[in-house]
């Protein structure tokens, strides 16, 4: 059996417990068998290819992007027992109360730590993928009152545990918090290795598990975990935007996700696991590749509509534009994204409530909020 770290002794909370400090990446005694990931690794990025070529269905990538990055937020967040859906952030980000607002926070704050990852990755002047940057991202992360005592944006100073009420109970114990600096030095020479040796998602799948057996922070391990997934299938090349959302099959398969990572540690199974990771990024990539047709088709019938009715306006037209990236609004939110008058946006809005294409929720005569309900729909039910 692979051994793929070590054993050492720690006293934390007045109990003795074994924490485990993984060797570097990528495995040995024995190596990767190439027969184990090959096949697997060709489906997945020939998967992946599929989905990028397919995004030109769509009119405009930003569509696109608005609704796969929101659904790997919630998606993730939810792994780790968010309750907020996406018609809670949809309704938060056009203004409406929602219950659930922390959730919704964590699932926002998601999106605020990958942008800020993602614009220093597309900046010739931003940081690269780096602990650096996976601490700033870590910073936007726990932004807020329940992430305000778990370290925001620093590596842990205490050791931490997972599973149990105490570290005698624990399912894992990652490694003592003065092992940390130096284990994230060498995962970060695994991704910057010039000539690595493996194919790319492979990569992807040591470098999550390392990253996660390290266990750096006090909270929020999993979401950074994830979201370094999203990051190298972009900086490597593998899919151009980040169209795919691999939360949610890790999220259908969350027991066997925790057990694969689980067996890398205990029984040396790299092999298991990454058998598991390129089968998920094979599914995830074709789930989105669905998702974009399901888009794009209904979108299309929607604009057919429009434009045969005959009241159609240059105004209504750009509402309709705009509906993807804003499916639930205001009227006040239309006059100032089109940057028009209050009649003008309300008349536009109104040709498409008599189209059907979008719907009133309110019932009020005044703060109405309307809503494109069939592509609301059609996202919620992928979540």
């Amino acid at each position: 059996m692979r051994t793929t770290g070590t054993y050492e002794p720690i006293t934390t909370l007045g109990e003795t417990v074994r924490a485990f400090v993984p060797h570097p990446l990528p495995p040995v005694r024995p190596p990767l068998a190439p027969a184990s990931h090959e096949e697997a690794s060709r489906r997945a990025e020939m998967a992946l290819a599929r989905l990028s070529g397919v995004a030109g269905l769509v009119p405009s990538m930003d569509w696109l992007l608005y609704s796969a990055i929101r659904k790997e937020a919630l998606l993730t967040s939810q792994i780790e027992g968010t309750q907020a859906t996406l018609t809670d952030l949809f309704d938060d980000e056009a203004g409406l109360a929602v219950a659930n607002t922390d959730d919704v926070e964590e699932v926002t704050n998601y999106l605020r730590a990958f942008r800020r990852v993602r614009d220093n990755l597309r900046s010739a002047d931003g940081l690269p993928l780096s602990v650096r940057l996976l601490c700033d991202a870590h910073r936007l992360l726990l932004a807020g009152a329940r992430g305000a005592g778990k370290q925001p944006g620093e590596l842990r100073r205490s050791q931490n545990w997972i599973g149990g009420a105490r570290p005698g109970r624990a399912v894992f114990v990652p490694p003592p918090p003065d092992r940390v600096p130096a284990l994230l030095s060498e995962l970060e020479r695994f991704i910057h290795d010039a000539r690595p040796g493996l194919p790319p998602l492979v990569r992807i799948a040591l470098v999550h598990v390392q990253f996660e057996t390290i266990h750096p922070f006090l909270d929020g391990n999993g979401r950074i975990g994830r979201l370094l997934i999203a990051a190298l299938l972009e900086q490597w090349g593998l899919l151009p935007e980040p169209l795919m959302y691999l939360s949610g099959y890790l999220k259908q398969n969350q027991g066997e996700y925790y057990r694969r990572l689980s067996a890398v540690r205990t029984e040396g199974d790299w092999e298991g696991w990454v058998g598991f990771f390129l089968d998920g990024v094979e599914t995830a990539a074709s789930d989105a590749e669905r998702s974009i047709v399901a888009i794009a088709t209904l979108v299309a019938a929607d604009r057919r509509r429009l434009l045969a009715a005959p009241r159609v306006g240059a105004v209504g037209l750009r509402l309709f534009e705009l509906l993807p990236l804003m499916p639930r609004f205001t009227i006040e939110q239309v006059r100032q994204k089109l940057e028009t008058t209050f009649p003008t946006a309300t008349a536009a809005v109104k040709l498409l409530e008599e189209l059907g294409i979008v719907t009133e929720l309110t019932g009020q005569k005044k703060n109405r909020c309307f809503s494109y309900a069939a592509y609301v729909e059609l996202l919620a039910g992928e979540t």
